[in-house]
This record gives structure tokens, sequence and C-alpha cells, in this order.
């Protein structure tokens, strides 16, 4: 089970870490209004709070279906091995992100929403 919690906190880490490479090193940063500051950027900084932004939208998911799939009795050693194969899906997504490639990005994002659905319906096989 501890496996199951590490992963369910670095999930929760991914956004701040998108946050920092779109800060980091950038002028200016407007600590009174940060959204309005992070909507200034360009390039790799303004994917990389988009990669953010995305993140924070797959968290519920994944969530819910880590907490149902507990629920359920899901065997643990599939749902460990779909938690990590979903963080590295969402690190890779993230990755390719940050560097514009949009096609690996969809096929990403895609493997990593087919492997949630895999982790919601894992204590059901």
């Amino acid at each position: 089970m501890t496996m199951v919690l590490w992963c369910v906190l670095i999930a929760g880490m991914l956004h701040i870490v998108c946050a920092g490479i779109a800060k980091y090193g950038a002028k200016g940063f407007d600590n009174n209004n940060p959204r309005q500051w992070m909507g200034t950027l360009e390039g790799y900084r303004a994917r990389a709070d988009a990669a953010q932004a995305n993140t924070l939208e797959a968290l519920p998911f994944f969530f819910i279906a880590v907490a149902l799939a507990v629920y359920t009795n899901a065997p643990l050693g599939t749902l460990q091995m779909l938690m990590v194969a979903w963080l590295l899906a969402r690190v890779a997504y993230i990755w390719f992100y940050i560097r514009d490639k949009a096609t690996l990005r969809s096929i990403v994002w895609t493997v990593a929403l087919a492997i949630n659905i895999g982790i919601l319906f894992s204590g059901r096989i």
C-alpha cells in the first residue's frame, strides 16, 4: 500500500514541477497577480503553464479511480503497476508538451486516460 500512497503524492506534486519550469529564470514575476503574469509567458514557459493546468484537470479522475480501486479490493500489484504506468505517461505528457511535440503529447494523453480507466476497473478484473 505504501507504493499507492507514494504514487498519489507524486501525482499531486506534478503540477508544481510544471509551475517551476514555467517560472524558473523568468523575469518580472508578480506574486500579487501570478495568474495574470503566467498568462504573459511565451514558448516553453507558456506550454509548461498549460501542462500544469492539464495536470490539475487530470488529478480528480486519477484520485477517484485509485480510491475506488482500493475500495473494491483491486489486486495491489495490478493497481501499483497501473499507477506507475499512469505517472510515467503523465511525465511523458508534460515532457512532450514542454518540448512542443503536439502529436506525441496527444498520444500519451490518450494512453494515460486509458490507464486511468484501467485503474478505475482494476477491482473488477
